[in-house]
Protein backbone atom coordinates (compact mmCIF):
# COMPACT_ATOMS: atom_id res chain seq x y z
CA UNK A 1 0.00 0.00 0.00
CA UNK A 2 2.98 2.26 0.62
CA UNK A 3 3.84 1.99 -3.06
CA UNK A 4 0.29 2.91 -4.10
CA UNK A 5 0.24 6.01 -1.89
CA UNK A 6 3.67 6.96 -3.20
CA UNK A 7 2.65 6.43 -6.84
CA UNK A 8 -0.53 8.49 -6.49
CA UNK A 9 1.24 11.47 -4.98
CA UNK A 10 2.91 14.18 -7.07
CA UNK A 11 6.73 14.17 -6.67
CA UNK A 12 6.81 17.66 -5.12
CA UNK A 13 4.51 16.54 -2.30
CA UNK A 14 5.99 13.05 -2.00
CA UNK A 15 9.45 14.46 -1.25
CA UNK A 16 8.05 16.36 1.76
CA UNK A 17 6.27 13.40 3.38
CA UNK A 18 8.03 10.76 5.44
CA UNK A 19 7.81 7.09 4.47
CA UNK A 20 5.90 6.47 7.72
CA UNK A 21 3.28 9.07 6.77
CA UNK A 22 3.01 7.63 3.26
CA UNK A 23 2.31 4.20 4.79
CA UNK A 24 -0.34 5.78 7.01
CA UNK A 25 -1.94 7.41 3.97
CA UNK A 26 -1.92 4.03 2.22
CA UNK A 27 -3.64 2.38 5.20
CA UNK A 28 -6.12 5.27 5.26
CA UNK A 29 -6.91 4.67 1.59
CA UNK A 30 -7.62 0.99 2.31
CA UNK A 31 -9.64 1.52 5.49
CA UNK A 32 -11.36 4.63 4.18
CA UNK A 33 -12.12 2.90 0.90
CA UNK A 34 -13.81 0.07 2.77
CA UNK A 35 -15.76 2.49 5.02
CA UNK A 36 -16.73 4.50 1.92
CA UNK A 37 -17.95 1.32 0.21
CA UNK A 38 -20.08 0.52 3.26
CA UNK A 39 -21.38 4.12 3.21
CA UNK A 40 -22.18 4.02 -0.50
CA UNK A 41 -23.78 0.55 -0.43
CA UNK A 42 -25.89 1.36 2.64
CA UNK A 43 -27.60 4.19 0.76
CA UNK A 44 -29.35 1.86 -1.68
CA UNK A 45 -31.64 0.07 0.81
CA UNK A 46 -32.05 3.28 2.80
CA UNK A 47 -33.18 5.09 -0.36
CA UNK A 48 -36.09 2.63 -0.56
CA UNK A 49 -37.56 4.00 2.67
CA UNK A 50 -36.42 7.64 2.71
CA UNK A 51 -35.56 10.49 0.33
CA UNK A 52 -32.10 10.63 -1.30
CA UNK A 53 -30.74 13.43 0.91
CA UNK A 54 -31.77 11.67 4.12
CA UNK A 55 -30.41 8.35 2.86
CA UNK A 56 -27.04 10.00 2.16
CA UNK A 57 -26.83 11.26 5.77
CA UNK A 58 -27.87 7.95 7.37
CA UNK A 59 -25.51 5.98 5.11
CA UNK A 60 -22.72 8.39 6.07
CA UNK A 61 -23.37 7.55 9.75
CA UNK A 62 -23.15 3.81 9.00
CA UNK A 63 -19.80 4.35 7.24
CA UNK A 64 -18.64 6.49 10.19
CA UNK A 65 -19.07 3.64 12.65
CA UNK A 66 -17.01 1.32 10.45
CA UNK A 67 -14.43 4.04 9.82
CA UNK A 68 -13.91 4.89 13.49
CA UNK A 69 -12.77 1.39 14.39
CA UNK A 70 -10.68 0.91 11.26
CA UNK A 71 -8.94 4.28 11.64
CA UNK A 72 -8.37 3.87 15.38
CA UNK A 73 -6.82 0.41 15.20
CA UNK A 74 -5.47 0.09 11.67
CA UNK A 75 -4.56 3.53 10.33
CA UNK A 76 -3.56 5.77 13.20
CA UNK A 77 -2.80 2.99 15.71
CA UNK A 78 -4.33 5.08 18.47
CA UNK A 79 -5.49 2.33 20.84
CA UNK A 80 -3.73 3.95 23.79
CA UNK A 81 -5.67 7.22 23.46
CA UNK A 82 -8.88 7.93 25.35
CA UNK A 83 -11.60 6.37 23.16
CA UNK A 84 -14.30 8.80 24.38
CA UNK A 85 -12.19 11.81 23.45
CA UNK A 86 -11.31 10.24 20.11
CA UNK A 87 -14.96 9.40 19.43
CA UNK A 88 -16.09 12.96 20.20
CA UNK A 89 -13.43 14.42 17.88
CA UNK A 90 -14.23 11.78 15.26
CA UNK A 91 -17.88 12.85 15.29
CA UNK A 92 -16.94 16.53 14.96
CA UNK A 93 -14.64 15.86 11.99
CA UNK A 94 -17.30 13.67 10.40
CA UNK A 95 -20.07 16.23 10.90
CA UNK A 96 -18.03 18.56 8.72
CA UNK A 97 -17.51 15.69 6.28
CA UNK A 98 -21.20 14.76 6.30
CA UNK A 99 -22.23 18.30 5.41
CA UNK A 100 -19.63 18.35 2.65
CA UNK A 101 -20.71 14.97 1.23
CA UNK A 102 -24.41 15.82 1.48
CA UNK A 103 -23.97 19.19 -0.23
CA UNK A 104 -21.87 17.73 -3.04
CA UNK A 105 -24.13 14.70 -3.62
CA UNK A 106 -27.44 16.54 -3.44
CA UNK A 107 -26.07 19.53 -5.36
CA UNK A 108 -24.86 17.24 -8.12
CA UNK A 109 -28.21 15.43 -8.35
CA UNK A 110 -30.43 18.51 -8.13
CA UNK A 111 -28.43 21.10 -10.04
CA UNK A 112 -25.36 19.81 -11.85
CA UNK A 113 -26.93 16.79 -13.54
CA UNK A 114 -29.95 18.69 -14.91
CA UNK A 115 -27.75 21.61 -15.98
CA UNK A 116 -25.54 19.40 -18.14
CA UNK A 117 -28.21 16.93 -19.24
CA UNK A 118 -26.71 14.00 -17.31
CA UNK A 119 -29.26 11.21 -16.75
CA UNK A 120 -27.38 7.92 -16.37
CA UNK A 121 -26.77 6.66 -12.78
CA UNK A 122 -26.84 10.20 -11.42
CA UNK A 123 -27.47 9.35 -7.76
CA UNK A 124 -24.92 6.50 -7.37
CA UNK A 125 -22.17 8.38 -9.21
CA UNK A 126 -22.89 11.69 -7.45
CA UNK A 127 -22.84 9.99 -4.07
CA UNK A 128 -19.61 8.09 -4.82
CA UNK A 129 -17.86 11.23 -6.08
CA UNK A 130 -18.94 13.20 -3.01
CA UNK A 131 -17.59 10.47 -0.70
CA UNK A 132 -14.28 10.50 -2.57
CA UNK A 133 -13.91 14.27 -2.31
CA UNK A 134 -14.81 14.16 1.39
CA UNK A 135 -12.03 11.64 2.04
CA UNK A 136 -9.31 14.29 1.79
CA UNK A 137 -11.03 16.49 4.38
CA UNK A 138 -11.55 13.46 6.58
CA UNK A 139 -7.89 12.39 6.50
CA UNK A 140 -6.63 15.83 7.46
CA UNK A 141 -9.18 16.19 10.27
CA UNK A 142 -8.49 12.77 11.74
CA UNK A 143 -4.73 13.13 11.45
CA UNK A 144 -4.62 16.57 13.06
CA UNK A 145 -7.47 16.29 15.55
CA UNK A 146 -9.06 12.90 16.20
CA UNK A 147 -6.02 10.63 16.40
CA UNK A 148 -3.32 13.25 16.91
CA UNK A 149 -0.22 11.75 18.44
CA UNK A 150 1.51 13.97 20.96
Amino acid sequence: MYELAQALMPPAIRSRISPEELRRIGRFLLAGGFAALVNWAARFPLNEVMPFGAAVIVAYAVGMVVGFFLYRFFVFEAQQGDPRSQLWKFVVVNLVGAVEVWALAVGSVRWLAPAIGWTLWVEPISHAAAIGIGAATSYVGHRLLTFRQN
